[in-house]
This record gives structure tokens, sequence and C-alpha cells, in this order.
């Protein structure tokens, strides 16, 4: 073979990276005593001498207060090790670790590519992402409850680690199977299939497994997984993936991000927004979205199935947020995410001849999306408000409704059903 036929063939490859988590388909609480609610007892009634009686004075609730609850991480350390699929697939595990627990955890998207793709992204770029977590640390004590994450088309298992670990940290065990049918080691390679319901059986597998392990005495989890609270979390195709999820009996609630509910029938950008509600699950759910996601957009995809879906259900719409501000890649590549990496290894001019390969690869990376570090605290405290009332955490939602919309660096609109 020709080195130019060479090149072009690695080419085609790198271009479909940039597709990188694009869409294709798309309790008990913790034992902190913190979420335990004592029950109010009302105190007996003595007649008292007719007096002027004093109002107590009113306490005001600082709406910026709530909207930053849990923008900042929780009391826990993180811990992360990695578990296998009796199929196959490799599952990433993020878990409240013992106090005292330290670390950096790393991982470098390149080592996700094929080896012929891994050998031309050479640039000076950076391609990896970290977060504090000790690798295979104990288990915190007390059972917490589990989330499962499905990641994107080209994704990886890994791509949100700014909000997987970041709900470890408030006392939840987050389960993320890497999906051989869409994952960028496969898309790259060619071997995709595509096929969603194979991505549906990873994530209800991992379920089995993390349950497995919490009655196992060999393992880590033995008497810490809480298998009575379960929700969903995905991303782009993985919002589809959970909605499949989401009809098993054992999950309470999903959250989609940058998503819709049809995601992956026939229609590879995720446009399709037509279904039948009687089919969705009867199940809680929270949509978030970005006004400035070109791939699967707020209006035409991730608001009409807010719209489609059995209430109660709610809608975040984070202003300039992109299609990738819902993983870590636009940290990647000087802010450019992969396209950043890609042109720092001399590609660039040959991505000008695929525009759309392009535009698709920066979406939510570069204006008019804004800084992702600017809307991470604001989609790890929405995710974790949401999943600590469904777990029972907290009795009612804190900072999820309109009162705090505008108390973010970017606006905010909030819907409810």
């Amino acid at each position: 073979m020709s080195t130019r036929r060479v090149l072009s063939t690695c080419v085609v490859a790198v271009a479909t990276l940039l597709l990188a988590a694009c869409s294709s388909d798309g309790s008990t609480a913790s034992t902190d005593a913190a979420s335990t609610v004592p029950a109010v007892t009302e105190p007996a009634v003595t007649e008292q001498p007719s007096t002027t009686v004093t109002e107590p004075p009113t306490t005001t609730i600082d709406p910026a207060e709530v909207a930053a609850a849990f923008t900042e991480p929780g009391a826990y350390p993180v811990g992360v090790t990695t578990l296998q699929l009796a199929k196959g697939p490799l599952v990433e595990v993020w878990y409240p670790a013992v106090e005292g627990t330290t670390g950096t955890d790393v991982y470098d998207t390149r080592d996700y590519t094929p080896p012929a793709i891994k050998a031309l992204l050479t640039g000076d770029a950076q391609a990896s992402y970290s977060y504090p977590a000790g690798r295979d640390a104990a288990v915190a004590d007390g059972a917490f409850p589990v989330v499962l994450f499905s990641h994107g088309f080209t994704g990886i298992r890994m791509q949100s680690s700014f909000l997987t670990s970041h709900l470890a940290s408030y006392g939840m065990i987050v389960v993320a199977p890497e999906h051989p049918s869409r994952d960028l080691t496969n898309v790259l390679g060619g071997t995709a299939s595509g096929d969603q319901a194979d991505s549906v059986d990873d994530l209800l597998k991992s379920l089995d497994l993390i349950t497995a392990a919490g009655t196992d005495a060999t393992s880590r989890f033995n008497g810490h997984v809480d298998a009575e609270h379960v929700a969903a979390l995905g991303h782009s195709a993985g919002g589809g993936t959970i909605v499949g999820a989401a009809k098993d009996p054992r999950v309470d609630t999903y959250v989609s991000m940058a998503s819709g509910v049809l995601l992956g029938r026939g229609d590879p950008n995720g446009t399709t927004t037509t279904t039948d509600p009687a089919s969705l699950p009867d199940k809680p759910s929270f949509f978030l979205g970005g006004t400035v996601d070109a791939v699967v957009p707020l209006e035409t995809v991730t608001r009409k199935a807010f719209e489609t879906v059995p209430s109660p259900s709610l809608l975040w719409a984070i202003t300039g947020v992109g299609h990738n501000g819902f993983d870590d890649f636009c940290t990647f590549g000087n802010g450019k995410g992969i396209i950043g990496v890609a042109e720092a290894s001399g590609l660039g001019g040959l991505l000008d001849a695929q525009p759309q390969l392009r535009k698709l690869g920066e979406d939510g990376c570069i204006p008019p999306a804004i800084d992702v570090n600017t809307t991470f605290p604001i989609i790890n405290h929405a995710v974790t408000a949401w999943l600590r009332n469904l777990f029972g955490v907290d009795a009612t939602p804190i900072g999820l409704d309109a009162s705090v919309a505008d108390q973010y660096p970017t606006p905010v609109e909030i819907v409810q059903k």
C-alpha cells in the first residue's frame, strides 16, 4: 500500500474521531448522618398568661447559596477501579473512598484509539484528563446508591469523569461500561455495530455486576452497594441507552444530557423526536441540554423529549453549552477538543477538507460555546441535586427550580412538569 494511501486511511479515521461523544442513538441513602431527616414532634401545649407575642425573625434563603449547593466536591474522597463484564467490556467504577484517600487518576484519550491512529496523534497538545481519586482505594463505610453511566457515540467510559467522580464524592457508586457497539476504538476500527440493544445490555449487566459485588465477601464493594436505589445517566447516544435501561424495574430514574428519547432509531444525528409516550418508562426524568448544541439541537431533540415523557420531569437549558460541554473532551487540544489534538499533530489542513467533521469535533469547545470550566459546576450541581432527592438523601430538591436560573455565570432556563 502506498504511503499516500496509508495516510489517507488514517486521516479518515482521525476525522471520525472528531465525532467523539456525538450521538447515534439517541434507600436507603448513604449512611451519612446528614442524610437522615428526623421526624418532627409537636410540643405539648401549655396554657400561658396573656402576653404580647413576638414573631420569630424570617429566615431568608439566599438563591446564590442554594444554586451552588453541590458545585464543589462532596465530603467523600473518591476511589476508582476497573471491573469487567463476562461478555468482555471493561467497566469503570467511581465510589466514595475511606477518609484519607489521596491520589490523581489520569486517562489519555489517545489510548482509546487504534494503534495506527495513535501513531499520528503525536503533537504537543493535551489529550488527557486528570481528577482527584485513589486508584483501587478502600470503600468508605456504608451502603451507597448506584448510578449507571452510558457514554456517547465514539465516546469512552471515562469521558465524563468531571461528573462521575463528582457524584462519587457525594456518596454514590457510579458504574460506566465501555460500549463496543459505539465506542471510540470500534468506531475508528470500523467494527462498531451501532446496536442500541447491546448497549442497554451492557448497562444492565453492569448493574448485575456491581450488585453481585455488593454481596461478595472477596470484593471491596461487599456490604457497600444499595441496589434498591438505582439511577441511569447518559450523554448523547447514551441518552437513548438509558431510556431503554430505565424500563428495567430496578432503575428508579434517568438523567439525559444532550440527548432525546429516540436516538439511534433510524437517525444517525439523533434528530428524531416523535414517539408513543406509552412506550416510554413511567419514571422521573431530567433532561439537560445546551443552547448552542449543533449536534443534538436543544429545541428539536432535547426539549421535544422533555415534552413527550411522562411527568414528573425537569428540563435545564444552559446558555452557551454545546454538545461536548457534557464530557471532558473540550479540555483537550488547547481548548479545541479532539480537533486541537489533530491540529497539533499536523493534520489541520487535511481536516479543512472535511468542514462538517471539523464542526462536529469542535462543538461545545469553541465560540459561541463558553468555557466548559465555567459550566461544569452548573452541571455537577444539577445532576447531584436531582439524584440526592430521588435517592431520598434530601427530602426536597435543593436548587433545582426556577429560583436559581439567574444565579450562574450563564443563564439557565428551568422548566418543570
